[in-house]
């Protein structure tokens, strides 16, 4: 950007930044767009790095604001980007470096002003900035020309028509980031935007065609996971001039050598390993949950969201139905894999989620799948950290296991899958598990964790809903998983005991002085009592349908028999202890009639023998147990906030200042 700029702090004074958001106007066809498109520095990794450019050059962007109204020259920048990405498909082919990088140039730059133009303006005024040319201050175009919607529509070209190279990586990358930008508008809004100007370009007119493609290409993106090229691929040989990181360019070109200016080395906060092997993964899928998440507009369904809910296997021949639109296959088994080895994130593990609640073909696929511990211990993972996980990625990877637990398959599957050496799980050594033991053992930590911390009642109902769907297919229970069952309940029942205390001794405070207000324990207490009774319905379900098949229950509940007594005439209880209260006697008389000083082997032995013995009609039959996820009203209000947090919060990409940001609550941090 100038052959004077060895510091970002020199970018002010540049000599050609200076003209192109001066006062002079600049035609397109004007040799200075080669001078200030022949420069290169390593890109940021890092919002630190993004942080710095910007406050060097924001002067530079606040200057061609007032500017342009006058000039055009935002106008003319694009138009110089847009006639050379009509050469950019030849240019791969031909290996030609320099065409690449001037374009992946001209492409950085209207980026890092759309940033800041959509930071100061309506997208109303940014449309008219689109539409200045030459002529008397604030005069604009008159033909029909979109230059908005063309520029648009050529990033979604780029991002879908460029063969990915190591040449085109970086211009991939940033098209991908610039449409990010022009959605962003979101952010400096409190309320979700239900239409805007990018929503009408995105779907509708010269955009609209390529949905499918779009989205079907950023899945790819995130499956293939390609990694950014060595740096200085993109240029031409180093050369040395004793001062620095020269590069020599063809002649023609530029006169001169250009000075490289690094932005490494201050203290950049390292970005997540996952996104800085692959920051076009990366940025492509944060963009794809953006488009995903837009409202619906008033005439028309969000397209995005249709491709996604509809694309098939690429292994399924039968015909789409005509009624869906922008159809599509991608390979189903490499986005499983893609999928399985990415849940460190919270992008990869929202996109599952997506894709399991909206696409039936994906969700029968995976349900479908022999190797579903792939994908659920990673989700596992998530909830066993539990304290180093953001609310909303615990939130997503619990209605994750809802969802799959919504399935009986899923459910006695789980059982039949062994592990061995569980080596995250560090409350006890699990040399051997099965998975759907681990599952109830992990979603139990996650009850106990909620009870004595976060006390979120959503994530309560959810965990139980979920040991509630998978409890009439438990199958040889881990002895562990079994002891916590019985824990979990002996924690809830001391729980209970305490509140009735505290309401009882309240109530007899209130006699005595009718002034102090009265905490309401009755609520507290329905609460409770509520998720106990849950807990007794996944153990009667247990019982009823499955109760050959798990001696470890059996001899938990043996164990701590106790527990269940005072809630034996407990009047919200007593339909549902009617089973308990008969496996625990009939079983507690045969151990009776064994004898005194029986060891752990000796009593599972009789536990299974008594099982065959134990009249199945004189257990009561309940309805069965079956909780369905269902999306809140208005999910966008919960989605895209949350979409938009993960983008400000990713560690390559972007930058926005946290001032400016109104959609959400930033951190004091």
């Amino acid at each position: 950007m100038g052959s004077n700029s060895s510091r970002i702090g020199d970018l002010p004074k540049n000599e050609y930044l200076k003209k192109l958001s001066g006062t002079e106007s600049v035609s397109e066809n004007d040799p200075f767009w080669n001078q200030l498109l022949s420069f290169s520095f390593p890109a940021p990794t890092s919002s630190t790095e993004l942080k710095l450019l910007e406050e060097a050059t924001i002067s530079v962007c606040r200057s061609l604001v007032e500017n342009n109204p006058r000039t055009g020259n935002l106008g003319a920048l694009i138009k110089v980007f847009l006639s050379r990405t009509k050469e950019l498909k030849l240019s791969a082919e031909c290996q030609n470096h320099i065409f690449i990088w001037q374009t992946h140039n001209a492409l950085f730059i209207i980026c890092c002003l759309l940033k800041v133009f959509l930071c100061e303006m309506s997208e109303e005024e940014l449309q008219l900035h689109f539409t200045y040319e030459e002529k008397s201050p604030g005069s604009y175009s008159s033909d029909s020309e979109d230059l908005l919607e063309e520029l648009l529509c050529c990033l979604m070209q780029l991002i879908t028509d460029i063969p990915l190279l190591d040449i085109t990586y970086e211009i991939s990358v940033e098209a991908v980031s610039t449409m990010v930008v022009f959605l962003s508008c979101q952010l400096f809004h409190k309320e979700v935007l239900r239409q805007s100007i990018s929503h009408k370009y995105l779907m509708r007119g010269q955009c609209l065609p390529y949905t499918s493609k779009l989205v079907k290409t950023l899945l790819y993106n995130f499956i293939r996971q390609e990694k950014p090229p060595p740096p200085g691929t993109h240029v031409l040989p180093q050369q040395s001039d004793g001062g620095g990181l020269l590069y020599g360019l063809a002649s023609g070109v530029a006169t001169g050598l250009w000075t490289v200016f690094t932005l490494g080395g201050v203290g950049s906060k390292v970005a997540a390993a996952s996104e800085l092997s692959s920051p076009l993964a990366n940025q492509s899928l944060l963009l794809l949950l953006v488009l995903a998440n837009l409202t619906d507009a008033a005439d028309a369904p969000n397209p995005y969201r249709q491709a996604i809910m509809s694309f098939k296997n690429t292994q399924d021949s039968s015909p789409f139905p005509s009624s869906i639109p922008h159809a599509f296959q991608i390979n189903f088994n490499s986005l499983y894999m893609a999928l399985c080895e990415q849940q460190t994130s919270d992008q990869a593990t929202l996109l599952l989620y997506t894709l399991l609640h909206q696409n039936s073909n994906i969700r029968t696929y995976m349900l479908a799948r022999t190797d579903m511990e792939n994908l659920v211990l990673p989700i596992l993972e998530i909830l066993y950290h539990v304290e180093e996980r953001n609310s909303h990625h615990v939130y997503m990877a619990l209605i994750i296991l809802l969802i799959l637990t919504e399935d009986d398959g899923f459910n006695r599957s789980i059982h039949e899958v062994m592990l061995k050496n569980i080596t995250w799980y560090s409350e006890r050594v699990l040399t051997e598990i099965s998975l759907g033991s681990l599952l109830i053992l992990v979603v139990i930590r996650t009850i106990q964790y909620n009870m004595t911390r976060t006390r979120d009642k959503y994530l309560h109902t959810n965990c139980l809903a979920a040991l509630a769907n998978m409890s009439a297919q438990f199958r040889s229970l881990h002895q562990y998983a079994a002891q916590r069952i019985v824990s979990l309940f002996s924690l809830l029942s001391k729980k209970h005991n305490k509140v009735l205390e505290q309401a009882t001794q309240s109530l007899r405070g209130s006699l005595s002085s009718n002034d102090v207000p009265l905490p309401d324990y009755a609520q507290d207490l329905n609460v409770i009592e509520e998720v106990i009774r849950m807990m007794l319905e996944i153990i009667n379900s247990c019982l009823t349908n499955s109760l050959h098949h798990n001696p470890n229950l059996v001899y938990a509940l043996l164990y701590k028999r106790d527990l269940f007594e005072q809630f034996r005439t407990h009047p919200s209880f007593q339909d549902i202890m009617q089973n308990i209260d008969l496996v625990i006697t009939f079983f507690s008389s045969r151990l009776l009639q064994a004898g005194a000083e029986l060891s752990v082997e000796r009593v599972l032995e009789i536990i299974k023998q008594g099982v065959v013995a134990l009249p199945k009609d004189r257990l009561k039959k309940f309805p069965e147990l079956k909780f369905k996820y269902v999306e809140e009203e208005q999910p966008e209000e919960f989605f895209i906030p949350y979409v938009w947090s993960l983008v400000y919060n990713s560690a390559v990409g972007l930058y926005w200042n946290p001032q400016d940001i109104q959609l959400f609550t930033m951190d004091s941090d």
